[in-house]
């Protein structure tokens, strides 16, 4: 099953958005969500050359993942140089109501600006269709603050984020030896 990178339509997003926001106040409140300090420091290099420094990681309380999938998100910030990169890292916290309560998201990596300055998040989603569903919305809030034409997204089924960490090459790269998303080691 194969995904195509691409925004959903604006309304059909924002209505996927505002469902989630809801969802996620009841998971906070219920203390459904976490931010484990497991992978953080981590540095992860992908395929492209360029390497990423993870900086947060977010973990709902689920069962394990019926439809396990990778998803790889990656997009360039407006506006955002030098010191003010740090900020971004800091308040993107507050950004966290736009995903955990998406169906079938179980976890996140965050990763820092990388050395050709995209940002990245690595997830790990219960279902190929829920998280293509999830990151064509969540184009629709990247396309606000994001480089134009710098925004994409890859969904890998059948795969466990713990496993690919533990093995880059399970992400078989099937689009070409220097594809953005396929991570190559981790550090």
């Amino acid at each position: 099953m194969s995904f195509d990178s691409g925004p959903a339509p604006r309304a059909a997003a924002w209505r996927a958005v505002a469902r989630c926001v809801g969802k996620t106040c009841v998971m906070l409140a219920r203390s459904q969500v976490h931010l484990p300090r497991n992978n953080v420091g981590r540095v992860l290099r992908f395929a492209d050359g360029s390497t990423a420094r993870v900086y947060r990681e977010t973990a709902v309380d689920r069962i394990s993942p019926a439809e396990p999938c990778v998803l790889v998100v990656a997009f360039k910030l407006r506006l955002v140089r030098g010191k003010a990169h740090r900020f971004f890292e800091a308040e993107s916290l507050l950004n966290t109501p736009l995903f955990v309560g998406f169906p079938g998201f179980v976890s996140k990596l965050w990763c820092a600006h990388d050395t050709n300055g995209a940002y990245r998040g690595l997830y790990e989603w219960d279902g190929a269709a829920r998280a293509h569903d999830y990151a064509a919305a969540l184009w629709r809030v990247l396309e606000l603050v994001s480089v134009p034409g710098s925004i994409s997204y890859k969904v890998l089924p059948g795969l466990r984020r713990d496993e690919v960490l533990a093995d880059p090459a399970r992400m078989a790269a099937a689009e070409g030896d220097r594809a953005w998303w396929r991570l190559l080691s981790q550090a």
